[in-house]
């Protein structure tokens, strides 16, 4: 069956009697084919402009209304990005699929976002978005790692793929330095002389090969052992990125006998769980407990929070533009971007108290 035959189905005529103009009479009247029709139509790139405004022109005359499922189905393409993550519900993946989307959205794609929260739901979107599964151009992978072979697997059959978070050497990426990140963070309570510092760690989410939190921690270590100082494992807990839950994971920390001075959070959500349970506890911040987070969330200027800033919004610009250049090029090798961070210094460090 013809793409035009697909592309044509609907009713025979219009409401007020008038016959339906499809997608291959536009071909057909501008000489050119259904998908530089629909191409033209929605202002993607690639098509000249001589043959855009003579496709504008023949449309206009015949009346074409746009039937966007056929026109999309005429030129082999869903114009739609898949786009995976744990939580769409947390601020930093919700940041990041905002600013991937303000951009493929000027290109002409639109997202269609999951939430992958286990191995299982991993396999059934990679599975769902496959090559020719007719749901998805491309994927991007947000805190959602695949297996090397698997990633391998997807590429060598036509896929587009874009890992935001973790680096895989078959997909193009975005990535932070995420060992510089808790090394920065805990060099500069160690700096103001701390010397018991407690770890809120992101849960490992080992069914997803979720490793950043174990790089955060590695720069954690790597900081004590450049003061000459070995962490104490009974001063790390593992949390989820939840403010509520991160609470009670500093309840622990701080109502310890032996409790740190400060804490490094994995995130600013934890941080501000953290700040919650301080006050709880009638501690002050950084009078009596430092806290530095990661991310530099809208909210960190207001409570004052000391952070690592990842520039969450220009991951999902970066995102975007891989991707659109893969959609582009079907030869374009995996691009692998890193992005800087930076301390940014606010009011919830400061030197541990006296005695």
């Amino acid at each position: 069956m013809s793409a035009d035959h697909h592309a044509d189905t609907g009713s025979e005529q219009r409401p007020n009697g008038s016959p339906t103009i499809r997608i291959g009479d536009v071909a057909r009247a501008a000489g050119v084919s259904t998908a530089t029709v629909s191409r033209a139509l929605r202002g993607l790139q690639h098509v000249a402009p001589a043959t855009r405004q003579r496709v504008l022109t023949v449309a206009s005359e015949l009346d074409y209304r746009p039937n966007l499922p056929a026109a999309r189905l005429a030129a082999g393409t869903t114009d739609t990005i898949a786009v995976a993550v744990p939580d769409p519900a947390t601020w930093f993946n919700a940041t990041i699929v905002g600013a991937l989307g303000r951009e493929t959205a000027c290109a002409g794609y639109d997202l269609l976002l999951s939430g992958v929260a286990s191995g299982n739901e991993r396999r059934r979107f990679i599975e769902l978005n496959g090559v020719g599964s007719g749901r998805s151009d491309a994927v991007v992978l947000i805190d959602v790692a695949l297996d090397e072979t698997v990633a391998d697997a997807f590429v060598a059959q036509g896929g587009c793929a874009v890992s935001v978070g973790l680096k895989t050497p078959a997909l193009s990426s975005v990535t932070v330095d995420n060992v510089e990140v808790g090394f920065s963070a805990t060099q500069i309570l160690l700096h103001h002389g701390h010397r018991h510092i407690g770890l809120l760690s992101l849960d490992s989410g080992d069914s997803l090969n979720f490793a950043i939190p174990s790089h955060r921690a590695e720069g954690y270590a790597r900081a004590h052992a450049k003061a000459g100082l070995t962490p104490n494992p009974a001063l790390t807990v593992s949390t989820s990125n939840s403010w509520t839950q991160a609470r009670r994971a500093a309840h622990v920390l701080l109502s310890s006998a032996g409790r740190p001075s400060a804490i490094f959070a994995m995130c600013d959500e934890q941080a501000f769980g953290a700040m919650l349970a301080a006050r709880d506890l009638d501690l002050r911040i950084p009078e009596d407990v430092s806290l530095v987070g990661v991310d530099d969330h809208d909210q960190s200027r207001l409570v004052g929070l000391t952070t690592v800033r990842q520039h969450v919004a220009e991951q999902g610009t970066a995102a975007a533009e891989l991707v659109l250049r893969m959609l582009g090029s079907s030869t374009a090798p995996p691009q692998h971007v890193q992005l800087r961070t930076e301390l940014i210094v606010r009011d919830s460090v400061g030197p541990p108290r006296p005695g």
